[in-house]
């Protein structure tokens, strides 16, 4: 009897000490609350696919392909640009902009990136078509004063720099730099820079070959990022390989830099040649910096597991030549699969992003990286997208100063046409 009771005293005892680790744990019992903040309708937008930008106020803006004024030639309806307010706890859904068909020609079409602000409060961003060509535009889109929003056309491209997508960076002197998808061979890294009289000058600094070459081709992220000595760093969805096919280039896609040179021209360099093995295919997000200089991103297919992409991390050698680490395979199971977006740090170095496909009910997830102590990464999943209107998230994540998480889905298509998320860790 005795013996007995001590068994219940010990096992009561060591259940007491679980209970108070697993609250003592951090996050152990907490659960990160998914809320949607907008539904588009299709006449305010649908597929706000690309990463959403905040202002210092903490309101959201972002563009949507499509949707919004119809009659544009090419997709029948011309896309958005739009706010969110928050009121607290709802949050208000403005359009600050309508492409328009009568205005194709002039102001672009087709919003296919995010947007920047400068710091005087005006945003910057492309158009995938429209404009005198209907090759797309570079605008700005500049407050009134009033609650409206004015839009100027910074550059109208043409058959030399073709379809623009992703968004535009600034460097520290005002100049913007950007990608297009097509024109110089299979894309270019393009420069513009402001003048005195209002207009801006486009250069070309880089033009990936014809059918992409050993150098890539087909840029397609969502930015491309600099580094403090000011170089640029990308990725191209394909090429890698000498030579192309009727489908396209050789190659599944590289990470590469262009570096400037005292005469004004720029050098690129390939860090890594994706080979569609381990190692991934086809990165389509933007890059990051970590702190010590790493690079990290995604690619969309490829991997171990049947072409559902990774995580992947380059590290800079003494050489000046960069190693691949795999921080994770996706399996295209509940971890989800095929990112699209690139990954975001928050401030205690955990990474954060989204897949399109995978999760519970195969509508992609929104996950959490965290660094462990032996070098590696432990893996979680914040939100598994359950229904459709929770569709294929393609922007990625962006935190606000309090750890909120946001972005974008893209819904199905047909009844749905895209939502706005938080994520409160």
């Amino acid at each position: 009897m005795s013996h007995n009771k001590s068994l219940w005293s010990l096992g009561a005892a060591l259940l007491v000490v679980v209970m108070v680790a697993l609250v003592l744990a951090p996050g152990a019992w907490a659960q990160s609350k998914y809320k949607t903040l907008h539904r588009f309708n299709g006449k305010d937008g649908q597929q706000p696919w690309f990463n959403l930008v905040l202002d210092s106020a903490g309101n959201l803006y972002g563009t949507a392909f499509l949707g919004g004024n119809t009659g544009c030639q090419q997709l029948g309806t011309c896309g958005t640009v739009f706010e969110l307010t928050p009121n607290g706890g709802t949050w208000t859904e403005q359009t600050i902009y309508r492409f328009t068909a009568r205005l194709e020609s002039t102001n672009g079409s087709n919003p296919r990136g995010g947007l920047t602000f400068d710091g005087a409060g005006n945003l910057y961003g492309m158009t995938n078509l429209g404009g005198p060509e209907n090759l797309g535009t570079a605008y700005e889109l500049t407050p009134d004063g009033k609650g409206g929003w004015t839009e100027s056309v910074l550059h109208n491209f043409t058959g030399q720099d073709a379809w623009p997508e992703g968004g535009l960076i600034f460097d520290a002197s005002g100049n913007l730099y950007g990608t297009t998808t097509w024109g110089c061979g299979m894309g270019c890294v393009f420069e513009l820079t402001p003048n005195s009289n209002g207009y801006w000058t486009e250069t070309i600094l880089y033009g990936f070959g014809c059918c992409g070459g050993p150098t890539g081709g087909y840029p397609v992220a969502t930015n491309l990022i600099f580094d403090a000595a000011g170089n640029i760093y990308g990725t191209t969805e394909f090429g890698g390989k000498s030579g192309c096919n009727p489908g396209g280039c050789y190659g599944l896609g590289v990470v590469y830099e262009l570096s400037p040179n005292v005469d004004g021209t720029w050098t690129q360099k390939v860090l890594h040649k994706f080979t569609g093995g381990k190692d991934g295919s086809s990165p389509t997000g933007a890059l990051v910096f970590d702190a010590a200089g790493n690079l990290y991103g995604t690619t969309n297919f490829g991997g171990k597991y049947n072409q559902n992409g990774n995580v992947f991390q380059l590290t800079p050698n003494a050489d000046g030549t960069w190693t691949e680490h795999v921080l994770h395979q996706f399996t295209g199971g509940k971890d989800g699969g095929v990112p699209f977006a690139g990954v975001t740090f928050d401030k205690a170095g955990n990474l954060y992003g989204t897949t399109t496909k995978g999760g519970a009910a195969g509508y992609g997830v929104v996950y959490k990286m965290t660094p462990n102590s032996n070098g590696g990464w432990s893996y979680r999943v914040l939100h598994a997208f359950v229904d459709k209107p929770g569709a294929n998230p393609l922007s990625g994540i962006i935190l606000d100063s309090a750890g909120n998480l946001y972005g974008t889905t893209g819904g199905d298509g047909t009844k749905t046409f895209g939502s706005v998320f938080e994520i409160t860790p």
